[in-house]
């Protein structure tokens, strides 16, 4: 971020703190004056309390904003010296640009420089092996960000390189020229006066995490209290419809049930039962009866597993609500792409993968836009608009929609 940047960032709010006080009692005396108040003889014609207070007020809150922010700074520097917190930085590529930005990021406290993948080996800079490697290389070395310095490459390659590094999660950035921008996250900085374009896949980053988690937390929280009296109901059901406990959250062997999350990591997910006990080893004995031929993801047509009230449960999505726990914890999110099997993940092809860029939701564009109507594909490019796309108000778009769909008794 540019210095005028975070400075008009610092001054702008205690300006709109002290403009926000000043409109407001400014209204307020001009109400007075235009609506007296029965019972007052004439409107109040001193202001509340003094200006300079409200002054005073802005200075403060200025100080108090620039001495967090370099507090922040120094806990940060004091990390960053430590080793903590230094981004794993691989530079494809090896010219006199490359040169230069490492020479320049070499001695910067942010960042450690694994090395080079290049074809030509300098003995002045450490190389990790050549670029036809680079999978390999960076499954090895595990950075979290890439520059791509080396503008000979074939298209395919540089796509090769792209593909790689969405799908393993780590920060690609590049020298401009290089490639045919076709991804619309994009952030333009420069090194050492050389212009680099980094391309995000997704705007989700920052303080868009900030409000997301914000968002999860309050809205789990509210749920889960709002709706206590439909879970406890749930629960008298289940216990009464069948054998069994309330919810799903073990498999028959008695091991965690799991979902994929964020990045590929597992884990424990809970559901209400909607199925009759110890009967999820019969999933593959049904693959025949599987409605979705076109991808990873099963539905069993007239699952003989299901219970009377699970039948209720799935259909109106009520067994989904345990979920509120798993967003509260932070598996899972309000708004994302659905969370799928281990096994089923397994079965993906390489750009499904690109889903796990984010946590899993509740619901999603795909539950708003045809839920089981859908394939697999179109599941897929739609759960991939919404991450390249997202915003705080596509997600309340979502939460609206789907209480819509759920209050108006969607069926599938």
């Amino acid at each position: 971020m540019k210095r005028f940047e975070i400075f008009f960032g610092i001054i702008k709010i205690p300006v709109d703190l002290v403009m926000t006080i000043l409109g407001f009692f400014f209204a307020y005396q001009l109400r007075l004056i235009t609506e007296p108040i029965p019972g007052i003889a004439k409107p109040i014609e001193t202001f509340p309390f003094s200006r300079l207070a409200i002054f005073y007020s802005g200075i403060l809150t200025l100080f108090f904003i620039i001495l967090g922010r370099t507090l922040i700074k120094f806990i940060q520097f004091i990390l960053l010296k430590k080793g903590i917190g230094r981004r794993r930085l691989a530079i494809i590529g090896n010219n006199s640009i490359t040169k230069e930005i490492y020479n320049y990021l070499e001695h910067n406290i942010h960042y450690k420089i694994l090395g080079l993948i290049a074809n030509d080996n300098e003995n002045t800079i450490k190389h990790l092996g050549p670029i036809s490697n680079f999978p390999e290389i960076l499954k090895r070395i595990k950075p979290d960000e890439v520059i791509q310095t080396k503008s000979d490459l074939t298209e395919t390659q540089n796509e090769d390189i792209l593909e790689f590094c969405e799908l393993n999660h780590i920060n690609y950035r590049f020298i401009p020229d290089l490639l045919d921008v076709r991804r619309t996250n994009i952030e333009i900085e420069t090194i050492s006066g050389i212009p680099i374009i980094s391309l995000k896949p997704t705007p989700l980053d920052g303080w868009g995490k900030v409000y997301k988690r914000t968002v999860d937390i309050i809205g789990s929280t509210l749920g889960m209290i709002i709706l206590s009296p439909v879970l406890l109901l749930t629960a008298i059901a289940i216990k009464i419809d069948s054998r069994g406990p309330v919810l799903f959250s073990k498999l028959d062997n008695d091991t965690p049930a799991v979902r994929v999350g964020q990045h590929g990591r597992l884990f424990k997910f809970y559901k209400f039962r909607s199925m009759h006990h110890n009967t999820h080893d019969l999933r593959a004995k049904l693959a025949d009866n599987n409605l979705r031929s076109d991808g990873p993801l099963m539905k069993i047509k007239n699952d003989p597993r299901i219970t009377r009230v699970g039948k209720f449960l799935r259909r109106s999505s009520i067994d989904e609500l345990p979920q509120l726990w798993n967003i509260f914890l932070g598996n899972m999110s309000l708004v994302g792409p659905r969370p799928h099997l281990p096994e089923e993940v397994e079965k993906y092809q390489q750009h499904h993968r690109f889903v796990l860029t984010i946590k899993p939701g509740l619901s999603g564009l795909p539950q708003i836009s045809g839920r089981s109507g859908l394939s697999f594909e179109e599941e897929v490019k739609l759960d991939r608009f919404y991450i390249e796309n997202w915003s705080i108000w596509l997600d309340i778009k979502i939460i609206l929609k789907t209480l819509y769909i759920v209050l108006r008794g969607y069926q599938e």
